[in-house]
């Protein structure tokens, strides 16, 4: 049965200076776990533990390297959520826009268009709860609905789907049946030459941004999910064939940051990325690129220039 009782801020930093964390400035530690919890906190202070049963710290371990981390963290969610965004918006642009011209712009709650059945039905129940949440503050939803008060219909997809989550948008173009012409219009366009590849690029991108989003760690950690790499990328990628993420890597953040970077760059050519993402390695120099899964000069690669 777990009987640990909660500890306070000076008893904390107490047990933490006993397990060999320096930290020579005990009221701006202070500071920090009043805004940070110990448990946030731990997850970056882990791997700098000799002994991770009894908690104790390697030598020369500082509590101001455990702020680094935390902050490029924070940084490299931020950098990463505004990319997202743009590929989220892009997306849900080249939905909306090639579905409604060849089906109609109610596509969306097509059953007779999609693979799985149970699968649409989860995902048309997801979109239901976001426009009925829309309804009563997004003033498109209510305009829509107080207009036209008999019809039954969800507002058409230029309307609904701007409500519609990422994750939900890549669950609708992954399950539309192959004969749908927009399937790989839109994977071209992205310059996933056809349907097989840009599904799974989608749902590990929009698993990126919950975690974005909820302020979850990014460095470090071992990610959910896997994705196909196109044998012969049509737009630069990588050429040094040791600088492509393998299969066992693909539980790090780099290859899914490759990914990002393939796809803003059909939307956005000249895009900052690059810079942002080196501009962080520079801020933080105490920060293991390893830790991420980066390759040696990552960023002299074509699909990073």
């Amino acid at each position: 049965m777990f009987s640990k009782k909660p500890t306070t801020i000076q008893e904390q930093i107490a047990q933490l200076q006993k397990r060999g964390l320096q930290i020579p400035n005990v009221p701006l530690a202070e500071k920090y776990l009043a805004n940070i919890s110990y448990y946030r906190l731990g997850e970056y202070w882990y791997v700098m533990q000799e002994d991770k049963e009894k908690h104790t710290f390697k030598p020369n371990s500082r509590f101001s390297d455990v702020i680094a981390l935390y902050n490029f963290d924070a940084e490299l969610r931020l950098l990463l959520f505004d990319v997202i965004e743009k590929i989220e918006i892009s997306l849900r642009t080249k939905l909306i826009y090639n579905l409604s011209h060849e089906i109609d712009p109610w596509w969306f709650s097509n059953s007779s268009i999609f693979i799985d059945t149970l699968q649409f039905t989860r995902t048309l129940s997801k979109i239901e709860e976001e426009i009925t949440r829309a309804r009563s503050k997004d003033v498109t939803i209510k305009s829509h609905y107080n207009k036209h008060k008999d019809d039954l219909r969800f507002p058409p997809s230029w309307k609904s789907l701007e409500q519609v989550s990422f994750g939900n948008l890549s669950k609708l173009y992954g399950n539309l049946i192959h004969t749908v012409k927009a399937k790989d219009g839109i994977a071209q366009e992205f310059g996933a030459v056809n349907h097989t590849y840009l599904p799974s690029w989608l749902q590990s991108i929009a698993q990126i941004r919950n975690f974005c989003a909820h302020h979850s760690r990014l460095w470090n950690r071992n990610l959910p999910g896997t994705v196909k790499l196109l044998p012969k990328p049509p737009n630069p990628w990588i050429i040094d064939s040791d600088n492509v993420p393998k299969q066992h890597e693909f539980s790090k953040l780099y290859v899914h940051m490759c990914l990002m970077k393939y796809l803003l760059n059909t939307i956005q050519t000249n895009n900052q990325f690059t810079t942002r993402l080196n501009d962080l390695f520079i801020k933080y120099p105490n920060v293991d690129p390893n830790a991420l899964g980066m390759k040696p000069d990552w960023d002299k690669e074509p699909l990073w220039q």
